[in-house]
């Protein structure tokens, strides 16, 4: 019987506990790969949300809070732009295109971002990928919306349908401008970014909606239906922030500068990439918090293993006696212990691979809809295999302690009778 085989069948006769070792190695496994999935995900999310975009342009205040609430819809602004500094930014020498941004409202918990129709030819996702729709199309009138996927998916939304906007974020807005309710024009393609979970309507849609309204609330008296507000100069006072475009990569130190020490007002521009970066230094804490319980998790689970071969010891004394009374040496018995550890190790790690992958296919889209972390299909990263490979080198390490006490068992001590 060669040494496996007889390892498989020593595993069999200590089923119970057998499954018990193996279920901890999967536990331990999956929660190791599970956070490296979520974290190398939301890194990637986040670097896939904006490209093509060389500035963006808020309110003075810090670079991460400008770049999460204009691009992740994330918190809110200190402040807005007024729309003579939008219109002088959009002449500086330099600059190509802008997308002015008006965020504030809400529906139904999804964000509301009223711009441009640039925005639709602008707006790049994934290295180059522009938006598309999936039905429909863009707003073509004042009190048309588009939907991001995620917003019609929940929502059951479909070209036709009407919304109504509810000033102020959150679950629930503050008020509702339900004498102005909205068509959807057109659902948007899944981009796994923020676009999904938001509607969009144009800039003057914004200035329709709140037209009688002062410091967030309605005025009574100076009120104006759907109908009246097309004949009003809708042009808006101010927005929240500007995704710029240059001519060349040459001028973007200089069209920086020249936003940041714009006199008009307190204005910051910022660099996507360098702000995102700035972000993961100050989420590098966090996830190396992870990491760590992770690892702390895993060597709970090896450490258990190697207590169930250490306790099994003595009750199998007699079971390494009858083999080295057959002939097998103390070294064939020492494998044979990290030979079980290793099989064990190995069937954790494929239950716990599994599992990786049912949960992120069962767990996915609540995923999603909760945090706006895309969880895409995929195979195990370089990283990840590096992880597994460590997980199985440590429970060898560990499975060498029972078998050098296996290995120390003489063949006189198993076989004689204690009194």
């Amino acid at each position: 019987m060669t040494l496996t085989r007889l390892a498989l069948f020593s595993l069999r006769n200590r089923l119970f506990t057998s499954v018990l070792t193996a279920s901890m190695i999967a536990l331990s496994v999956f929660l190791l790969l599970a956070v490296e999935r979520v974290r190398t995900e939301t890194r990637d999310g986040f670097t896939r949300t904006i490209a093509g975009t060389d500035l963006i342009v808020g309110a003075r205040s810090g670079p991460v809070q400008l770049l999460l609430y204009s691009v992740f819809h994330i918190g809110n602004a200190t402040n807005n732009i007024t729309w003579q500094s939008v219109q002088d930014i959009a002449s500086m020498r330099g600059v190509e295109w802008i997308v002015p941004l008006s965020l504030g409202d809400s529906h139904r918990g999804y964000r509301v971002v009223g711009t441009s129709e640039a925005y639709f030819e602008r707006y790049r996702y994934a290295r180059d990928r522009s938006l598309r729709f999936a039905a429909g199309g863009p707003p073509d009138d004042l009190y048309e919306a588009a939907v991001g996927a995620e917003v019609a998916r929940s929502l059951g939304y479909r070209p036709g349908d009407q919304l109504v906007i509810a000033h102020g974020t959150g679950s629930a807005g503050i008020l509702d401008h339900d004498d102005k309710p909205f068509v959807v024009s057109g659902v948007l393609a899944a981009t796994g970014t923020p676009v999904d979970r938001t509607v969009i309507v144009s800039l003057e849609a914004i200035e329709a909606i709140h037209v009688g309204w002062e410091r967030g609330v309605p005025i009574p008296g100076r009120q104006v239906d759907a109908d009246g507000t097309r004949t009003l100069d809708l042009e808006p006072d101010a927005v929240t922030a500007l995704l710029v475009g240059l001519t060349a990569k040459v001028h973007t130190f200089k069209v920086q500068r020249a936003v940041n020490e714009y006199p008009g007002e307190p204005l910051l521009a910022i660099l996507p990439g360098v702000a995102l970066q700035e972000l993961w230094g100050v989420l590098s804490v966090a996830e190396q918090a992870l990491l760590a319980v992770s690892v702390m998790v895993v060597l709970v689970g090896v450490s258990g293993m190697m207590t169930a071969l250490l306790t099994s010891l003595n009750e199998r004394r007699r079971e390494i006696a009858v083999l080295r009374s057959v002939g097998a040496r103390p070294g064939h018995v020492m494998r044979l212990l990290v030979l079980e550890s290793a099989l064990l190790t190995a069937t954790g790690i494929l239950v716990g691979v599994a599992l990786l992958y049912a949960a992120s296919a069962a767990g996915a889209p609540l995923i999603e809809a909760r945090l706006g972390i895309h969880l895409s299909w995929r195979m195990l990263s370089p990283r990840e295999w590096l992880m597994i490979a460590g997980v199985f080198a440590v429970s060898l390490a560990a499975a060498v302690v029972p078998g050098y006490r296996a290995y120390r068992y003489s063949l006189s001590d198993g076989l004689s009778i204690r009194l």
